[in-house]
């Protein structure tokens, strides 16, 4: 019996000088069906991270994988609360070469004050260079809507990551319009 495919997710982040902001969908579809309307898939980790002004992360994938993640993450940023980028790589380290870690179908994006990564099992910790970073089913769409948006608004990051993703939850049957933003 073949396992129904869990999709769901957009989840965007937008940086414009030192403020930037991360949204996610509110979707979660299990084969043709929605199965939640309005869960949340991003957080924000306070007091921790540049200036401890917090850390937003946001992910896609499956849901427990996540959690799983976010939690591992979250020991790696406390051993240097300061540092994102560092904590990002002892993660993707250890997601790389952990037995159990390895089979975890999830991917994170994490940003601070300073920095906007995303974090994957394979070992990837990729800085976008223009801050824009989606990821999940409809992060493409999202991304791009938002790389217009940033080159051709003043919005701020939290007025283009909600614009963008009504965009992509337009476009993409596994996203829909019920948004959370988290910013600093």
């Amino acid at each position: 019996m073949k396992k129904p495919k869990i999709r769901s997710t957009t989840v965007l982040s937008v940086r414009r000088g030192n403020q930037v902001a991360i949204a996610g969908d509110g979707q979660v579809t299990m084969g043709n069906t929605v199965a939640k309307a309005d869960a949340t898939k991003v957080r924000i980790l306070p007091e921790l991270g540049a200036e401890k002004a917090g850390v937003l992360v946001g992910f896609a994938g499956s849901a427990a994988d996540a959690f799983a993640l976010l939690e591992r993450f979250e020991e790696h940023l406390r051993d240097s609360p300061a540092n994102v980028k560092r904590a990002c790589v002892e993660l993707a380290k250890q997601w790389r070469t952990d037995r159990a870690l390895r089979k975890l179908e999830a991917l994170l994006s994490v940003a601070d004050r300073e920095s906007s990564l995303l974090v994957s099992g394979t070992g990837d910790v990729i800085e976008p260079s223009d801050g824009v970073l989606g990821i999940g089913s409809g992060g493409d769409f999202a991304r791009s809507a938002a790389r217009a948006l940033l080159t051709h608004t003043d919005q701020s990051p939290e007025e283009i990551v909600r614009n963008a993703m009504a965009i992509a939850g337009d476009l993409c049957i596994y996203s829909n319009t019920n948004i959370t933003v988290q910013s600093l």
